[in-house]
């Protein structure tokens, strides 16, 4: 995203994963967790972008759950049979995870298979998982990545008109609301300058890798 605003375009970029969650209503993993990322510029400062699954949470919060052996929120997953359910491992292996905000994540959800698979002449996120087959390997997928230049969309003033997204970005933070990617730029800030912590379990599991 941020390659794509620094040369002045905004961007917009989703793609499908495997079946890991299950669309609104149902009870079996169909849908992938569908990221989508959007970019914005801004001439001199660094760009708006910001990301999130269509799904309830990030599969992979899930899984730092299992593996800290911790239940998860109501909300994140069903079991086999749709009801909610709060053991990662069973949302894992045996059920599925949640749309964000129930039929509208489902919509957008669908909307990303529908665009980066058959648009595209890809695979959606079930047909990942069928080429799959258990093996366990990296989601097979497409993504569709859509790059548009203002000085073309918004004509001869497109300078103009991007001042005044910097007026909008103005009024949300006058309110102390926080821009989505303003705490993305603080984190990566403060682990370029200080490195980054882990726990001792994490480092040592990371130590056992190397020598395995």
């Amino acid at each position: 995203m941020e390659q794509i605003t620094k040369r002045g375009l905004v961007a917009i970029v989703c793609n499908p994963t495997q079946a890991y969650v299950a669309p609104h209503g149902g009870s079996r993993p169909l849908l992938g967790t569908n990221p989508f990322a959007f970019g914005w510029p801004r001439p001199g400062k660094l760009p708006f972008v910001f990301d999130f699954a269509t799904s309830a949470i990030a599969r992979g919060d899930v899984e730092l759950h299992e593996r800290e052996g911790k239940q998860i929120p109501d909300g994140w997953g069903v079991d086999s049979q749709g009801q909610g359910c709060n053991d990662p491992r069973v949302v894992l292996e045996e059920g599925a995870l949640l749309t964000f905000g129930e039929h509208k994540g489902t919509a957008l959800s669908m909307m990303i298979e529908l665009i980066a698979g058959p648009l595209i002449g890809d695979l959606m996120s079930y047909e990942s998982s069928q080429h799959d087959d258990g093996k366990g390997a990296l989601p097979y997928h497409g993504q569709v990545i859509i790059a548009i230049d203002p000085a073309f969309t918004a004509g001869n003033n497109f300078e103009k008109h991007l001042s005044r997204a910097e007026t909008f970005f103005s009024l949300v933070e006058s309110q102390g609301a926080r821009l989505p990617s303003r705490r993305r730029y603080e984190s990566r800030e403060k682990s370029e300058r200080y490195g980054i912590e882990v726990s001792e379990n994490l480092y040592l599991e990371l130590c056992s890798l190397l020598h395995d």
